[in-house]
């Protein structure tokens, strides 16, 4: 049996083809289900949090479409409708149980500025604390590919640290992670848990798609890298195990479960490894970067060869070595037009060569920085 004795905040992830169907629209009995074991969690004063997808696909039902569009204006319209007739679907199972649910729609920006991370999260917060049950998923009426969190199940691991998450629960079309694909190999193996990730975890991904929605097997990687790396425990799950969510919790051994990291990162850490935009680079000389392989150290403007892009102070940047690889993300405290003119300088000039007084030594402050130690961090796996 698996411990989850001290889990209080659960997320789950519902893929489409668990609650919609082109033909039959939404699956109300599917969402009864849920919301009765949210219902008999509250009892135990744990939290749902609920990623969902579907939209589209419930959309497509009440346009009567039977190929999904291809063009994204139409997706976009079917979302439209289908996020309608999803969160009523939803909101009327939970009425049948006393409970009340709340919609909430996000953008990629939504995680990757901090100011509206922070607003997310006390949103997030305020509603788990008042007994609302966040029913969250991207906001495809107006999302396009360039700006797109994507998919589900890293949207779902954006969400964890958010609201402080014990556990996701990633419920898709397979039982969990396996050592080879379970579709060409008769002799492949369920992973029950995975400690840690590391290069023999991500290779068993190759090749492991799901049959619908947008989530591979590499994403729900990628989701229990960033999620485990909060401290929130993921299991991978086949979705027909919906309804034996109640005995998951009670630590029953279904799926693969992905342990938390027992050193989690904080917070603001996390969103600058993971979630946050850079809006540029600079690129350092091979003395710096080998002092960043020591501990952490402050970006100074002797030690950049280089900078891309062009931003202003106060945003968080890519550090980069020679090669172009990512060492490092941090804030930075001067805009790209100040740093070129005081590339290669002591930092004691940069008063006289910018002609102001008492400006920061640093380019970036070691505190306002983060390195990449582990070489999947910040990495999509593909």
């Amino acid at each position: 049996m698996r411990n989850f004795k001290k889990v209080k905040r659960v997320i789950i992830k519902i893929g489409s083809s668990s609650i919609t169907d082109i033909k039959l629209g939404v699956k109300t009995d599917v969402l009864d289900n849920i919301m009765k074991m949210a219902y008999e969690l509250s009892k135990n004063k744990i939290s749902l949090t609920i990623v969902t997808s579907g939209a589209i696909a419930a959309g497509m039902h009440e346009l009567g479409f039977e190929e999904k569009p291809k063009v994204l204006s139409l997706k976009q319209a079917c979302a439209s409708v289908g996020q309608a007739k999803l969160m009523e679907a939803y909101s009327n199972s939970a009425k049948k149980y006393g409970l009340i649910c709340g919609q909430i729609l996000v953008s990629h920006d939504d995680f990757g500025i901090r100011k509206r991370t922070n607003l997310l999260s006390n949103t997030l917060d305020s509603m788990i604390n008042n007994g609302i049950i966040p029913i969250i998923n991207e906001n495809d009426t107006l999302a396009v590919e360039e700006i797109k969190v994507g998919d589900n199940d890293t949207l779902s691991s954006y969400v964890a640290p958010m609201i402080s998450a014990d556990l996701l629960i990633l419920f898709s079309d397979i039982d969990g992670l396996y050592d080879k694909n379970p579709k060409v190999y008769d002799d492949a193996k369920l992973i029950s848990v995975v400690e840690k990730i590391d290069k023999k975890i991500v290779s068993y991904a190759g090749g492991v798609t799901s049959s619908v929605g947008t989530g591979g097997m590499a994403t729900k990687i990628n989701a229990a890298l960033i999620s485990t790396s909060a401290g929130c425990n993921m299991l991978i799950c086949n979705s027909n195990r919906i309804g034996d969510l109640l005995d998951i919790i009670r630590g029953e051994e279904i799926g693969t479960l992905f342990l938390s990291n027992k050193n989690a990162i904080s917070s603001k850490e996390h969103w600058m490894i993971f979630t946050s935009n850079s809006y540029g680079d600079i690129i350092v000389d091979s003395g710096l970067e080998e002092a960043l392989k020591v501990k952490k150290v402050s970006i100074l403007s002797k030690g950049i060869k280089e900078i891309k892009g062009q931003f202003l102070d106060n945003k968080v940047i890519n550090i980069k070595n020679e090669k172009g690889q990512i060492i490092a993300k941090g804030v930075t405290n001067y805009s790209s037009e100040d740093i070129l003119k005081i590339i290669g300088h002591d930092s004691k000039d940069i008063d006289t060569i910018l002609g102001k007084k008492n400006l920061k030594p640093e380019v970036i402050h070691a505190n306002k920085m983060v390195v990449l130690r582990n070489d999947l961090y910040g990495r999509t796996i593909k």
